[in-house]
């Protein structure tokens, strides 16, 4: 008649899978084997040790270090037992550890205890509602932005019609004020949509080509050589005469170089040339000006969106750096900034994991 209530109450109160389960399955084994060896060993005291010779000392100290070892032992199997049950928590916390701010993706619940497994599945399904609202946030501004493009077009264009014709001088004011205006939403319209597409979530990787990135900046940079000169600025190229191979986006890589230059031309105060340069061991590139420098309290959020130094006198949208770390994260990049008093100007560096297609790696300083 005790079958069924027990049967019931072990299912109930210790379900398959439960940590309680767990442990009276790992530890009731190793108790009745102590609890043999005490009641063995109290067995040949009494049963088979002749007690006249002892002294009422020697058996109070023989029971006194018999408890301590058996103590000791039950102590031992204890938390070896606690330790195997809370193995797979330890696993889930390195888990969550490890993960990028960007990787809202659920967390694995095998194997996790049927205590833990429920407060996991809420966690999972508030990530997915996160997730899902940070892509809709996402496709918002990629949408916003590509909409906006026509019309800025469009009003761009009107603008240098009028700049073309014979205006009074006010007028003319005007029309470049709406041309520099208008340019300037176009450009930061571009970054948002560059923005969207190194979203880690949309798998850039997937259009990952392989080239030689010292030919690559050698092109890329001479585009550049103009707008330098009317700066009064010279653009060095350094680089290896052998090939360095990385897999990137093409795409992204010249969003990511455009950015690191236009943003020494612009707030490289001072500097007298802009240097470019690549390696080999390990891949990387560097971009490098020699003027004033970033406020060492500036270069710790310069790489955040939309943040602008109250010392900067250029203008600019704030999303330049943004952009070049949302990029690197695509490429699984390493990247750092240094500046002035440890190094004379103002370097960003790139540390590219090497040909290696489809990697997803999320390396940073």
């Amino acid at each position: 008649m005790w079958k069924i209530p027990l049967a019931r109450l072990w299912s109930t109160g210790m379900p398959p899978g439960s940590l309680a389960r767990h442990l009276v399955l790992r530890l009731f084994p190793a108790v009745f084997v102590l609890v043999v060896i005490d009641l063995g060993a109290t067995w040949v005291m009494t049963r088979k040790v002749s007690l006249e010779s002892w002294l009422l000392r020697d058996i109070f100290w023989t029971m006194v270090v018999g408890q301590i070892v058996l103590v000791l032992l039950f102590a031992w199997v204890l938390v070896s037992g606690v330790q195997s049950g809370l193995a797979s928590i330890n696993r889930l916390s390195q888990e969550i550890r490890q993960r990028s701010i960007e990787d809202l993706q659920p967390l694995d619940v095998a194997g996790l205890p049927t205590e833990v497994a429920p407060l996991v599945t809420h966690f999972n399904d508030l990530l997915i509602r996160l997730d899902d609202s940070m892509q809709a946030q996402k496709r918002f501004i990629g949408h916003a932005a590509h909409q906006l493009r026509t019309p800025l077009a469009g009003l761009k264009l009107e603008s240098e019609l009028m700049l073309q014709r014979t205006l009074p001088d006010d007028v003319r004011s005007r029309a470049e004020r709406i041309k520099t205006v208008t340019d300037r939403m176009i450009r930061l319209g571009q970054q948002l949509l560059v923005l969207a597409r190194a979203d880690s979530s949309t798998r850039p990787q997937d259009s990952f080509k392989r080239v030689d990135l010292s030919e690559w900046v050698r092109e890329s940079a001479a585009e550049w050589i103009p707008q330098a000169r009317t700066r009064h600025l010279d653009v060095q190229l350094s680089a290896p005469s052998e090939p360095v191979w990385v897999d990137v986006d093409p795409i992204l890589l010249e969003e990511l170089l455009s950015n690191l230059i236009d943003n020494a031309l612009r707030y490289g105060e001072g500097a007298t040339a802009v240097k470019l340069q690549v390696s080999a061991n390990p891949p990387s590139l560097s971009v490098e000006d020699d003027g004033k420098g970033i406020n060492p309290n500036d270069a710790e959020r310069v790489f955040e969106a939309f943040y602008r130094s109250p010392q900067a006198v250029a203008e600019g949208s704030g999303l330049g750096l943004a952009i070049v770390r949302e990029i690197a994260r695509a490429h699984g990049a390493w990247w750092n900034l240094s500046s002035r008093p440890a190094f004379p100007g103002t370097r960003v560096t790139l540390v590219f994991p090497g040909p290696r297609i489809g990697a997803r790696f999320t390396r940073q300083e």
